[in-house]
């Protein structure tokens, strides 16, 4: 049997539910497991050690896991962010598939490429975020982050504005890509944009996977807004990190079927 692992502060089930449907669709002797970790040096250790195919890395390890693995794909050196290892006879090549689904999701909702933007947050997903942003050509984009080195350092490397809060500000298109909201944390009931900035919004976009209905999600809808939701952006960064584990490219109905389960939970 074939061990995938997750590696995040807060372990969620999408991730396994997803990858185990996956495998018994298309009877593969694999199985996914997601962890918590104490240490991040000594887990990856781990992956190496015990053969584990494939690791998802979340949030906060995206950054601090670059200096411990072998190689990075330019998906992941071009940001210096990872959400994926791919463990081959002990070697350690980095990825990052959250780009790819930032990417995609953009061009399936026809976002105009005029529109404003407010990306909220300066981590290794907010990376992806403004990556994608810039490749797709935006150009009126507004990173927001409290953390002013962070914050500008990004903001800069894409030629974009780096404000420390919203403070009034609104867009054509907000991104949230803080944990704000996130289940399990600190802040799970909170907005991670105020009502204003929302109901100015004419697209809403959360990076957060779980719950699939964020207070944001949810108060856009409420306000008759176009979203696009974190647990779109989960489906498809799970399943380019199942191509790279297994190298079988699941049909459309297989991945259809997998990310009900995953939602149904």
């Amino acid at each position: 049997m074939t061990l995938c692992i997750s590696l995040s502060a807060r372990p969620s089930n999408n991730g396994t539910r997803f990858h185990n449907h996956l495998y018994e669709q298309l009877n593969l002797n694999w199985i996914y497991k997601a962890f918590a970790p104490t240490n991040l040096e000594r887990a990856i250790a781990g992956v190496r050690g015990l053969g584990i195919r494939g690791c998802a890395i979340s949030m906060p390890y995206k950054e601090d896991v670059i200096a411990l693995v072998d190689e990075m794909d330019p998906s992941a050196k071009a940001i210096d962010s990872v959400n994926t290892i791919v463990n081959t006879d002990g070697h350690l090549k980095a990825y990052n598939t959250d780009y790819t689904a930032i990417e995609q999701l953009l061009a399936a909702n026809q976002v105009p490429t005029s529109y404003s933007v407010l990306v909220q947050g300066a981590g290794g997903m907010a990376k992806a975020t403004v990556a994608a942003l810039r490749d797709a050509g935006f150009s009126d984009v507004t990173v927001i982050a409290r953390n002013e080195a962070g914050g500008r350092a990004l903001a800069d490397q894409y030629g974009f504005q780096w404000r420390k809060a919203l403070d009034g500000g609104t867009a054509d298109l907000v991104i949230n890509v803080t944990p704000i909201g996130m289940a399990g944390g600190a802040e799970a009931e909170s907005l991670s944009f105020p009502e204003e900035a929302i109901k100015a919004a004419r697209v809403v976009f959360d990076v957060v996977a779980l719950p699939a209905e964020t207070p944001l999600i949810r108060a856009a809808r409420a306000a008759g807004k176009p979203v696009i939701t974190g647990a779109e952006v989960a489906t498809i960064q799970a399943l380019e990190q199942f191509v790279l584990y297994t190298g079988v490219r699941p049909d459309a109905e297989q991945v259809r079927a997998a990310e009900e389960f995953m939602r149904a939970q």
